[in-house]
């Protein structure tokens, strides 16, 4: 049993309000959330007391969509629009990829996750053994997302992921997805919509991100991606939509009507100049949100802070409004919708039974005071140096500048910069 006492707590169950509070983690789980009675305290025996000392005690952050191995094109291509940089950059590096490269590429992420109080990522990519590996030893929660494209046949595939990868790990799930409809044959999407049906469950899909990758489907199929996919039976149960820029008033009927999440990547879509995508015409249209990094190829970092500011900073720019897209909406984003979006209800908030993803930020720091409001201070203010602690199923996985993931970072640090060495040979 960890008792967190003598500090803040954000506990996300309405709001984001905050109290004054004890919490306590037995195992995987939060055991107890308020004040506990002399009684209680006599007859509870702590494996780890952790003062606070005035600091804030929150649920952590989810990353709802990234491609964690990318790390290792990091800075390698970059001031280039996202088709050019995508089919003449990127495909061709991933190409030399192995499995061993992307369990030591995957724990480099890890760590960068980690010191941003992220504690579960919606992953898209390939060589999934491998990757669930590094996750499973590092104590790290990961959601994949089929990241599958081309012919009809992948979808067995598919299939095959999804019943493999959804009973190997209480830290691992999977969600049918694939890459998106400009790397997918029709059939491919089409066997996709009755895996969909199959399992009642719903898909994923980078959908929307460019005008180009708009336009070209129209002309290609008389329909955007979203009213494609929603075609085909893809959204019937749901799923996520990863940038969603380019929206018609259509699609986001449909993105509501379907219980489909739009997941924004402001940093990505700015640095690509992809646009900024109408998050507050969609919330306003009762549309759920996430918020997710993209890869570290393409933002090039995985910091939800940046993130956060970026969401409703970019927001405020396109509706000309400085009231647009509150601090709370984004910290929900960050947090409840994001987990929501990965199917991971059990992470919401803090509150008895829930998963202990939590972490721990450092108000005794500049940029966090004075304490006018706290929630405003994490968005508008905050930043990676105020995160203290962070715990993934009731596990410490970083504290105070150190990691608890099983493996030094000296040695990640040194076979990621060997893989990049090897491919420039």
């Amino acid at each position: 049993m960890i008792r967190f006492k003598n500090g803040r707590v954000m506990t996300m169950v309405s709001d984001t309000s905050i109290e004054n509070l004890e919490v306590w983690v037995d195992k995987d789980k939060i055991s107890f959330v308020g004040l506990p009675t002399d009684e209680m305290l006599k007859n509870t025996v702590f494996e780890r007391e952790i003062d606070l000392e005035g600091n804030l005690l929150m649920p952590s952050f989810k990353n709802a969509h990234t491609h964690s191995a990318m790390t290792f094109l990091r800075s390698y291509a970059d001031d280039m629009a996202l088709q050019d940089w995508l089919f003449k950059q990127v495909f061709p590096m991933e190409a030399k990829l192995n499995g061993e490269h992307i369990y030591w590429l995957s724990k480099l992420a890890i760590l960068e996750y980690l010191t941003s109080g992220i504690t579960a990522n919606f992953d898209m990519y390939f060589e999934l053994d491998d990757y669930v590996k590094a996750h499973i030893e590092s104590g790290f929660r990961t959601v994949l997302c089929g990241s599958v494209s081309g012919e009809a046949s992948n979808a067995e595939r598919l299939e095959g992921y999804y019943n493999k990868f959804n009973d190997i790990d209480p830290l691992v799930s999977f969600r049918l997805g694939f890459h998106a409809e400009y790397t997918a044959e029709r059939e491919l999407m089409e066997a996709i919509g009755s895996l969909a049906e199959k399992y009642n469950a719903p898909v994923s899909v980078h959908n929307s991100e460019t005008a180009k990758e708009v336009a070209e489907c129209i002309e290609k199929y008389g329909k955007t991606p979203t009213e494609l996919f929603d075609s085909m039976g893809i959204y019937n149960y749901g799923g996520a939509g990863f940038h969603c820029v380019h929206m018609s008033e259509n699609d986001m009927e449909i993105f509501k009507n379907r219980g489909v999440y739009a997941v924004s990547c402001p940093a990505s879509n700015a640095k690509l100049a992809s646009g900024i995508a109408p998050l507050s015409t969609m919330s306003e249209k009762g549309i759920a949100l996430a918020l997710g990094t993209d890869g570290p190829a393409s933002n090039n970092c995985l910091d939800m802070f940046r993130e956060m500011f970026l969401m409703t900073a970019l927001q405020k720019i396109a509706q000309k409004d400085a009231a647009a897209f509150d601090a709370q909406k984004v910290l929900f984003s960050a947090t409840k919708g994001s987990a929501l979006a990965m199917g991971l209800d059990n992470c919401v908030s803090i509150s008895e039974g829930m998963q202990a993803d939590l972490i721990v930020l450092d108000l005794n720091q500049p940029n966090m005071q004075p304490l006018n409001n706290i929630g405003k201070n994490i968005v508008y203010s905050g930043s990676k140096q105020n995160v203290k602690l962070t715990m993934c199923a009731g596990r410490v996985l970083y504290e105070n500048g150190v990691f608890n993931i099983g493996e030094q970072p000296d040695r990640i640090y040194a076979r990621a910069n060997e893989i990049i060495t090897e491919f420039s040979k």
